[in-house]
């Protein structure tokens, strides 16, 4: 998906908010600043995707600051947030994949953008799939052996954790996270702080901190891993954004919140829609 006339504005914001999240030298903060947007000023294109432009805004954060995780401290409250929801909801019982999936969607309301009491209500909420390809993915599991799940936020763990058990019971899943930290991402090491990368099973990378993913920047054994996959599971607008760009080949699953008006026009629904889309 490529950059619409709204995605300037935004990216704009997260250049002030992973500043002020970096640190509270003035002086480094109004350098990154100013530096971050000379990047948004000179890479932004209608024929640009939105995540490569956050990628290098976010590198840039982290050298001028001298800060490795900015979004460290929101990345922790959104996780301990999240686990407390999950033990507070009663899925245990729910064995069926419309269940679980919606218990996935319903994490992806996590938007750093948005205050987590807020987010909190959203995610407490029944998910109604604008668009449902529940019965596809059901049927496309039946016969794949090897599952890619992108996954997204850091406390979007806990929500997709009862998914990934169920699609472990008739193919091989692989959990894949970001290297090193970027925005809230869920990262390697979140995963190991969480407790639960033996109930994951098999947890890999794709190499590159950036949103979604930058393909041209990932690593080989993603790629080799995401050209072998016979299913790839996608969570969140980033991946959405980068899988898009790719041609439709019946093996890429969409599971996310539309929460800006790029990505609802891209997809065709309402802006807060909750999809649930093969292609």
């Amino acid at each position: 998906m490529k950059l619409a006339p709204g995605c300037y504005e935004c990216l704009r914001r997260l250049i002030e908010q992973a500043a002020e999240l970096a640190t509270d030298d003035v002086r480094l903060k109004q350098k990154a600043i100013g530096e971050a947007m000379k990047i948004l000023d000179h890479e932004f294109s209608y024929d640009q995707i939105s995540l490569v432009i956050a990628a290098r805004i976010h590198k840039l954060v982290r050298e001028v600051t001298h800060n490795p995780d900015p979004y460290r401290t929101m990345k922790e409250r959104e996780m301990r947030l999240a686990r407390e929801l999950y033990l507070q909801l009663d899925y245990q019982d729910r064995d069926d994949l419309q269940a679980r999936l919606q218990l996935a969607a319903a994490a992806n309301a996590l938007d750093f953008f948005k205050d987590l009491g807020s987010t909190g209500d959203d995610i407490r909420k029944p998910v109604s799939f604008v668009v449902d390809d529940s019965e596809r993915l059901e049927e496309k599991l039946r016969s794949a052996s090897k599952v890619l799940y992108l996954a997204d936020n850091a406390g979007e763990l806990y929500f997709d954790l009862p998914l990934v058990k169920w699609m472990k019971q008739s193919a091989q899943v692989l959990y894949v996270v970001k290297p090193s930290p970027v925005q809230n991402d869920l990262t390697l090491e979140d995963v190991g702080r969480s407790g639960l990368e033996a109930e994951f099973g098999r947890v890999m990378s794709t190499g590159v901190a950036s949103p979604g993913v930058v393909f041209a920047l990932a690593s080989a054994q993603f790629k080799r891993e995401f050209e072998s996959a016979d299913l790839i599971f996608a969570k969140g607008m980033g991946h959405y954004e980068a899988l898009s760009e790719l041609f439709p080949e019946g093996r890429f699953f969409y599971c996310l919140k539309a929460k800006c008006q790029p990505v609802a026009d891209s997809l065709g629904v309402p802006v807060n829609s909750y999809v649930a889309m093969l292609q």
